[in-house]
């Protein structure tokens, strides 16, 4: 039986400061597409159209418009920056598009145009605090790229060391794709913190533990024990561009490539065989191919319809068993419940596990469930704040 054909839209900076994960978002994609164009029982077939910003934000707009305008497309996977995401968001309401927005981010957002199949802060940022303060201490560092993604996380994680009496020692931003931070090194090692937690995306996350671990260990610091960088970031793709250093740095996600389940095993293999030049698989490619596999069975779902509204309301309450473990669209937000975790890079280009939440936990991308988020139950803030 013929299948109709649906164009998706494909939006990912491959190459710029950035272009490891962006690549493997794409990569993540393109399986997962491959996989339901060779489904039969697949209810359409799927026509990528791909465009590459360059890591420029303003270049995100531009592109959304075509796929949206003059392609006539409506669900487009794509952005890893939060910074491109907000950039085109106003062009996806305006035109009655979905974006899949398949990335980790610091929430304080939802949006009818956008599924997000990233993890939520509390999926993240959140049990990365408690970590960090179980194990290592509360005395932080924080250096970031210059936008809201490491602004609202930083935030974040500063309130959780001072309600715990701890303080953060030194705060910076430097603009994406920023590598002189020599200075910034000699300051860290002065100050001596319990930990480094870092939001710096790209070439300026490389290059800035590769500067740590080289000064540390000139001072006889043991980097990693003494002086450990934490990140709700650092990926697979990643490590190999951290030349001599890329073991011993913690990370937050919902996803590593070392989970052990058949899904996983599928998953991984399929990528190894296809994209393991780009390292092992991260979370973010998982999550691209969770959005695609999400369209379709949305579709499905809604009798084969493509449409905004038909895919978004069937959406509501769909589950996934996705290689990181089973993955359910909240029907009220479009978030996803999953499972966090935290793991330790090696030098083999992988993570091992050192924590794992007992299931998935609803997201709460407002962060106003207060500890029933830890506990995967919803109920009310313990306390009200204004905002500004």
């Amino acid at each position: 039986m013929s299948r109709d054909t649906l164009k998706v839209g494909i939006l990912f900076s491959q190459t710029g400061s950035y272009a490891a994960v962006g690549g493997a978002m794409a990569a993540g994609a393109m399986l997962a597409i491959d996989e339901v164009n060779a489904d039969p029982e697949a209810p359409v077939r799927l026509d990528p159209i791909a465009i590459d910003p360059g890591g420029t934000t303003s270049a995100y707009a531009d592109g959304a418009q075509r796929l949206l305008r003059e392609h006539g497309i409506t669900h487009v996977f794509g952005c890893y920056t939060s910074s491109s995401r907000k950039e085109i968001l106003p062009i996806f309401e305006k035109d009655d598009g979905l974006l899949w927005y398949p990335s980790h981010y610091e929430g304080f957002e939802t949006s009818d145009n956008v599924v997000y199949t990233g993890a939520a802060p509390n999926q993240h940022v959140i049990p990365l605090s408690q970590h960090l303060l179980a194990h290592h201490g509360n005395r932080g560092w924080f250096v970031g790229s210059n936008y809201v993604w490491a602004w609202e996380n930083n935030r974040i994680l500063r309130e959780a060391l001072q309600d715990a009496g701890g303080a953060v020692l030194g705060e910076r931003y430097f603009p994406v794709g920023e590598t002189d931070l020599s200075g910034l090194v000699e300051q860290i090692l002065s100050d001596r913190p319990d930990f480094i937690f870092t939001t710096l995306i790209g070439e300026s996350g490389f290059r800035f533990i590769q500067l740590l671990r080289d000064a540390a260990t000139r001072a006889g610091i043991d980097q990693p024990r003494e002086l450990p960088i934490a990140s709700c970031s650092l990926s697979e793709v990643e490590l190999p561009f951290i030349d001599g250093a890329a073991a011993g740095h913690l990370s937050s996600s919902v996803y590593f490539s070392t989970i052990a389940s058949e899904e996983n095993n599928r998953f991984t293999a399929r990528w190894t065989a296809r994209y393991g030049h780009l390292g092992h698989a991260p979370a973010d490619a998982e999550a691209t191919y969770i959005a695609v596999h999400l369209l379709v069975r949305a579709v499905a779902r809604a009798g084969g319809q493509t449409g905004f509204h038909a895919v978004r309301d069937a959406l509501r309450g769909l589950q996934f068993a996705a290689p990181q473990g089973l993955v359910e669209v909240d029907p009220v937000n479009l978030h996803c419940a999953m499972r966090p975790r935290i793991g330790r890079s090696t030098d083999q280009g992988t993570f091992e596990l050192l924590y794992e939440a007992d299931g998935p936990i609803p997201p709460d991308p407002y962060l106003v469930w207060g500890n029933g988020a830890a506990l995967g139950r919803r109920r009310p803030p313990g306390k009200l704040r204004v905002v500004q």
